[in-house]
C-alpha cells in the first residue's frame, strides 16, 4: 500500500509539474489545495442496495414503440427534493473593471472516474430550496464569491441512458473591484475543490490543453458550452 501511495504522490508531482508548463493558472490552482497527496483507490467492490446511502438501482419493465415489452435499468438518486431537481450548475461569468471577461472552473478528483475533472461550480439542491437558491449558495460555498443570478434553465436529463438524475444550469454574474483578493472558501469536510479563473477568450482552448493532460478529464456539460461559444465564433452559421 505505502509502494502505491509513494507512486500516487509521484505522478501528482508529474501532473503539477507538467500543467506548470502548459498552463500557470492550473498549477495555482493545485498549489492551493495544500494536499500532500494524490488519490488512490484502495479497493473497489459490488455495493448491495440495502447499504446504499445515496443511490439506488431500478428495474423499469416498458413496452415500446413497436408493442414489445422490455426491461431496462437504471440509477435513481435518493435525494431529490420538493423541488423535483437533483442538481444546478452555474455557469458563471465575472467582470473587472481592469480585465476582460472571465470564467470561474473548478478542478476536483471524482472517484468514479478516479481522475480531476474540470467542471463549473455545481452541486445538490437541499430538500427544501429552489434551484435558484441553491445556485447561489453553492456558488459561494465552492468559489467564496457572491453571485448575481442572471438566469436558469429549464430541467435536463444529466445521464438519459443510465439515469433519471436530471438538473437545472444557472448562469450567474459576479462583479469584481481592483485588487480584490481570492476569497474564501466554504468547502463541507471532504470537499477539495481548486479553482481556475480563465478569460473567456481562451476558454476553449484551455479545456482542450485540461483534456490532454494525465488523469484529468475535462465534464461535458463545460465542454459543450465552450464547445458551443468556439463553433459560434468560428464557423458562418451565425
Amino acid at each position: 500500500m505505502q509502494s502505491a501511495r509513494a507512486a500516487a504522490t509521484r505522478r501528482l508531482q508529474a501532473v503539477t509539474s507538467s500543467l506548470t508548463h502548459s498552463t500557470p493558472s492550473i498549477q495555482r490552482a493545485f498549489s492551493m489545495s495544500q494536499k500532500t497527496q494524490e488519490p488512490v483507490i484502495n479497493k473497489l467492490s459490488d455495493l448491495p442496495i440495502d447499504e446504499a446511502r445515496w443511490i439506488t438501482l431500478k428495474k423499469i419493465e416498458f413496452t415500446d414503440e413497436t408493442g414489445k415489452d422490455r426491461t431496462w435499468e437504471v440509477a435513481t438518486r435518493k435525494t431529490r427534493g420538493k423541488a423535483g431537481v437533483d442538481a444546478v450548475a452555474m455557469g458563471n461569468i465575472l467582470l473587472h473593471p481592469s480585465k476582460p471577461p472571465s470564467t470561474l472552473i473548478v478542478i476536483q478528483y471524482r472517484p468514479p472516474l478516479d481522475a480531476y475533472t474540470v467542471e463549473w461550480p455545481a452541486g445538490l439542491i437541499d430538500a427544501s430550496e429552489t434551484a435558484e437558491q441553491a445556485a447561489v449558495r453553492e456558488f459561494k460555498e465552492e468559489t467564496g464569491y457572491d453571485c448575481k443570478l442572471l438566469s436558469i434553465s429549464p430541467v435536463q436529463a444529466a445521464d438519459p441512458g443510465m439515469s433519471n438524475a436530471n438538473m437545472q444550469m444557472a448562469m450567474v454574474e459576479v462583479q469584481l473591484q481592483e485588487g480584490d483578493e481570492l476569497p474564501e472558501q466554504r468547502l463541507e469536510d471532504g470537499e477539495h475543490i481548486q479553482r481556475v479563473i480563465i478569460p473567456l477568450s481562451e476558454f476553449y482552448d484551455r479545456l482542450v490543453a485540461y483534456s490532454k493532460q494525465d488523469r484529468m478529464i475535462v465534464a461535458a456539460k463545460l465542454f459543450h458550452f465552450a464547445h458551443g461559444m468556439h463553433f459560434a465564433q468560428t464557423q458562418k452559421y451565425f
